[in-house]
């Protein structure tokens, strides 16, 4: 810094006030400290001012995976509504287990981020606790949990399935399968569950029987998870319809169909969730329950802003609800 006041002719603190906060300095200064910075190639440390601030410029984002492109346009949204006031994500990948959150938490705190944002409402007792106590502003992503640990920006999982549901009657199916992963072990897919038990709530309700929700193989992170799932509905006499808890998953049941000559949606209606892109471009194309994932991340960032600024009038829990998007998967019977 010194090295940078001098190439500027300004003094240390003038550089210090340009790097944290521009707009307390004039135009023609802030050029110069900014053309020193540049030919030096300075890098501020941040640890070292935070000591002082206590404010790490960093925010802890944890996700399932970043395969499925829906967490990594969050992460790009949390970026977007963060980035101008100075903050970075740093991101943690947690394989949705339940064990590996645990550890992520903890990495995560030991750098002491200005706000951690976690995936879901679902975690060990122990992990919850060390939310609760981070002493930061917390923010549960892609769910609407009753009592958040601090804040949460999301929708309900569960109506999801229930509008799954509803669909797939109204397009006149009576014998409707759900699939999705495995409920038990470390590796756990809560919001994909919380789909499908709304599934099942929703048609049963309706009077149809609710005994083709299969519960196969690991968390749907890959295609393979979608198409091995399909083969064993196959295998059990199919259905009319079929829900699948991620887009992901309902490519790779598209797959399986097409390599066993089963036709879609003639033979079987199938509906995803999340709207990826490669079901809008698949033939034929997904149809999706979508969310909007980035506008999840801008509303979390923003949220986080308001909080970190001491605003009292910060909401617990933000609503971005989910919206039906029928295309050639599906069709009236």
């Amino acid at each position: 810094m010194r090295d940078v006041s001098r190439l500027a002719g300004v003094s240390p603190m003038t550089v210090s006030r340009t790097l944290a906060d521009p707009g307390l300095v004039s135009q023609e200064t802030r050029a110069r400290v900014l053309a020193a910075v540049a030919q030096l190639g300075y890098v501020p440390d941040r640890g070292a001012g935070g000591l002082s601030s206590r404010r790490t410029g960093f925010v802890a984002l944890i996700v399932p995976t970043l395969t499925n492109p829906n967490f990594a346009d969050t992460a790009a949204g949390l970026t977007q509504a963060m980035r101008p006031r100075g903050y970075q994500p740093l991101i943690g990948v947690t394989g949705y287990s339940v064990s590996e959150e645990e550890v992520v938490v903890r990495a995560m705190l030991s750098r002491r981020p200005d706000a951690i944002v976690v995936s879901g409402m679902q975690h060990s007792p122990a992990t919850r606790d060390l939310l609760a106590r981070a002493g930061v502003p917390v923010v549960e992503i892609w769910d609407r949990p009753e009592a958040p640990v601090d804040r949460a920006v999301g929708f309900s999982n569960y109506e999801v399935g229930r509008l799954a549901a509803r669909t797939l009657i109204g397009l006149g199916a009576t014998r409707i399968a759900g699939l999705g992963p495995e409920r038990t072990g470390d590796v756990r897919d809560f919001r994909g569950e919380e789909r499908l038990r709304g599934l099942r709530d929703g048609v049963g309700q309706a009077g149809l029987p609710d005994d083709r929700i299969l519960h196969h193989g690991r968390a749907a992170s890959a295609f393979a998870h979608g198409a091995e799932a399909m083969a064993e509905l196959l295998r059990r006499g199919g259905a009319e319809a079929v829900f699948l808890v991620s887009d992901i998953s309902a490519f790779g049941a598209l797959m399986e169909c097409r390599r066993r000559g089963v036709q879609v949606p003639e033979d079987v209606q199938i509906l995803g969730f999340g709207d990826i892109e490669i079901g809008r471009q698949c033939v034929p194309r997904l149809s999706t329950i979508a969310v909007d994932a980035t506008e999840i991340g801008h509303r979390t960032g923003r949220l986080l802003l308001g909080l970190l600024d001491g605003e009292a009038d910060v909401p617990n829990v933000i609503d971005l609800g989910f919206r039906l998007v029928l295309r050639d998967s599906t069709a009236p019977r």
